[in-house]
């Protein structure tokens, strides 16, 4: 079977993708580090936030091998992924104004403690109002979104602004609107996302430049280990123990 010119070029466009927010985007990764550590050494805990497929991304530093224990996911019901039924309904809670301060309210989200709200778009009514309420309650807001939907969409939210009008740190994904990376003359709708893949790499190079910023103020992150190597079950403990009171995804 000859290989697919297609699915080359789907990985040479995620490429260069990643090459871009790499070189574009270093100061703010680095500067999104320095918010984690700072919330990290404060004893301040950190919740992460996306609604659809932009949940993917930030349920991909919660309870994560090498990843930090404290990171919680805050969860809205109907938003965290295509589970609900209809799908459809997920998109539309997105919109619905007030819900964002509802959850913020039930959350142990307090103030010292970091928010980090991805949404690719930024123009929906859920992820500007997360920000806004957020930094109303004393949080630190990282926004991972596409400048590109704000340069070129318009808002829903009734402000008018995006989610990166109301953030501490902004992480530009890059993606371009549609979020598509290929086209083929016989098929008529762009194809293949690139914002997971982005997106994805863009939370993790942050939480390493927080690593990075704890290590050099002589603070150790409170790094998970994988259970599935030697001592990782035990490691995972001590240190899920020692941060009880910052870890929401385990009360046991």
């Amino acid at each position: 079977m000859s290989e697919s010119k297609l699915a080359g070029q789907f990985f040479d466009a995620a490429i260069d993708l990643l090459a871009r927010v790499r070189d574009e985007e270093a100061q703010n990764v680095a500067a999104a580090g320095e918010v984690i550590a700072d919330t990290v050494a404060s004893g301040g805990r950190l919740f992460a936030f996306g609604a659809g497929h932009s949940s993917l991304a930030a349920q991909d530093v919660v309870y994560r091998a090498g990843g930090f224990a404290v990171m919680n996911l805050l969860a809205v019901p109907g938003v965290v992924g295509v589970d609900v039924v209809p799908a459809t309904l997920g998109s539309a809670l997105e919109r619905v104004d007030g819900l964002a301060a509802a959850v913020l309210d039930t959350s142990p989200a307090q103030a010292g403690d970091t928010l980090v709200i991805i949404s690719l778009s930024g123009r929906n009514a859920l992820p500007v109002e997360m920000a806004l309420n957020a930094r109303a309650l004393g949080l630190k807001v990282i926004g991972v979104t596409s400048v590109a939907y704000a340069d070129s969409t318009s808002s829903r939210h009734t402000t008018g602004t995006f989610l990166k009008d109301h953030c501490d740190v902004v992480l530009d994904s890059k993606i371009a609107i549609g979020d598509t990376v290929l086209t083929h003359d016989a098929i008529e709708a762009p194809f293949a996302p690139a914002s997971t893949v982005v997106t994805s790499a863009l939370m993790q190079a942050m939480m390493a430049a927080a690593a990075e910023t704890l290590a050099e103020r002589g603070v150790e992150p409170p790094l998970l280990r994988s259970g599935n190597v030697d001592g990782g079950h035990e490691w995972n403990g001590r240190v899920m123990a020692e941060n009880r009171a910052r870890i929401f995804y385990r009360h046991a």
